[in-house]
Parts: structure tokens; C-alpha cells; sequence
């Protein structure tokens, strides 16, 4: 389904991140992303940070010219959304680590709020460069999560990358699954160290997404196209992708070293 939408909500979420509420009929799960048409600019991927009810909501971050652009989006304005598309996280492992850096908090605070709907305990560790970029910090908090930071800078909870606390959470915690998003680098290690304590891992991966339909071919990833086969894959298929926490396409779907 596609439909040109009026944004009814705005939120300033970090010094870099904002999120736009809009209604939206078609149901959508926790892990599943949107494309989102800027009138006069472009049509880009985004997951759903918000998935329950009509009002679903993107958060986004300034990464590019369109998505600084996009931040000045106000209440009122209209946006075109497609989709929802691509598949899910499973919310019904007992136990779970998230595992969030930067923007990737987007898609998994909706699937943590699933999993504690459930009953499951969540712990997360969240990632950032900096104490005000920690997104949703407080959102993780109020669902009940037990919330692990860590920030570049030392500005909030432990100096350096979120895979440090993650790698001692895995070693001395008791979990049934892990899931994750963040920069890729970022990923491989979490899928890394879970493997070494024989855990499963869901990834949530972000790649350049034209189409949407597994037409265009520009979010190729190994064997798969991440916008029909993921954007959540398990570590098993990554495994068999050559280029995950090692290479990216750039727009014009040329491949370039992470």
C-alpha cells in the first residue's frame, strides 16, 4: 500500500534525530521498514520506530543532504509512505540482549516493547558517541528493559563502543537470543562474540534500498537482497555473506571496503 500521509507529530529526539508520526492503516511488525517519499526530494528507506496502531512513526537520523533536509519537516506537512515491507523480529525468546548502536534503536525499541508485551526480559545495550545521542534511552527504560551504556566520549556509562559491554554481558549473563542493529562492523563483532557462547543472533541490516522489491538489485547482500530477504537475517545467513561487516554498495551500487 502507498499513501501520501500528514505528518500529525514531530519529536526531537537527539541533537541529530527526530521522529515523524504520522497515521498509517496497513499493520505492520516490529523489524519491518517503510519507504518514506520527501515531496520535492526523494523517496528513502526507514524502519518503523513506532509499529503498534494507526499512528506508526520513522525516526530519523542526519546522515545525507535528503535526511538534513528531512529534520525540517514540521507537523501539518505531508510526506508518501510505501509499504510496510521486508520481514520481522520474533519477540518470543524468554531472555534477550539488544545490542543498539546510534540510529539502530530505531527499529528495535518496537521490538522490545513486543518482547516485554510477552513477558520476555530485555536487557539493552545502547550505544553512541556522545551522552544526548543515546536514542530512546529513556523510552527502554520506561518499557522495563535493563538499559547497559556506553558512549565514545565516557559522557554516559562505560568510555568506548557499546561491543565491549556486550561482549561481557554475553560472557556472564544467561540469555536465549540476541538481536541487534548498528553500523555493521559493530554487528559482525556482536554476532561474533554471541556465537562464541552458542547464541543466536537476528540482525537487523541496512543497505542502499531503491526498489523495495528486490527489482533493482542495489541492496544486494552476498546472495541476498536485503529488502525482500531481511532486513532482519540471522547469523546463519550472514554467515554465507561475504560483504557483511566488510563491505557496503555505494548508490550507484559500486562496493566499497566498511
Amino acid at each position: 500500500m502507498r499513501a501520501v500521509v500528514r505528518v500529525e507529530e514531530r519529536v526531537a529526539e537527539t541533537p541529530t534525530t527526530v521522529t515523524l508520526r504520522f497515521r498509517y492503516e496497513p499493520d505492520a511488525s516490529p523489524g519491518q521498514f517503510v519507504m518514506v517519499w520527501l515531496p520535492d526530494d526523494d523517496e528513502l528507506p526507514m524502519s518503523l520506530s513506532y509499529t503498534r496502531g494507526t499512528l506508526k512513526g520513522v525516526t530519523i537520523k542526519a546522515m545525507g543532504e535528503t535526511t538534513r533536509r528531512s529534520l525540517g519537516i514540521a507537523p501539518g506537512q505531508r510526506i508518501g509512505i510505501r509499504g510496510p515491507y521486508g520481514n520481522c523480529f520474533d519477540p518470543t525468546p524468554r531472555r534477550i540482549l539488544v545490542v543498539a548502536g546510534g540510529s539502530g534503536s530505531a527499529v528495535l525499541a518496537p521490538a522490545v516493547e513486543a518482547a516485554r508485551a510477552l513477558g520476555g526480559e530485555v536487557t539493552v545495550a545502547l550505544g553512541a558517541t556522545t551522552a544526548p545521542e543515546l536514542l530512546f534511552r529513556e523510552r527502554f527504560e520506561a518499557m522495563g528493559a535493563r538499559l547497559v551504556l556506553a558512549t565514545d566520549d565516557g559522557s554516559a556509562g562505560e568510555k568506548g563502543f557499546v561491543t565491549g559491554p556486550a561482549e561481557r554481558l554475553l560472557r556472564e549473563g544467561s540469555f536465549d537470543a540476541v538481536w541487534t542493529c548498528g553500523p555493521e562492523v559493530m554487528m559482525r563483532k556482536v554476532v561474533s562474540a554471541a556465537g562464541a557462547v552458542g547464541l543466536p543472533v537476528r540482525c537487523s541490516v541496512e543497505r542502499h534500498m531503491k526498489c523495495a522489491l528486490g527489482m533493482c538489485d542495489a541492496c544486494a547482500l552476498g546472495p541476498f537482497h536485503v529488502c525482500v530477504d531481511g532486513p532482519v537475517f540471522t547469523d546463519r545467513q550472514l554467515a554465507s555473506a561475504e560483504d557483511f561487516g566488510r563491505f557496503h554498495r555505494d548508490a550507484s551500487g559500486r562496493r566499497r571496503p566498511l
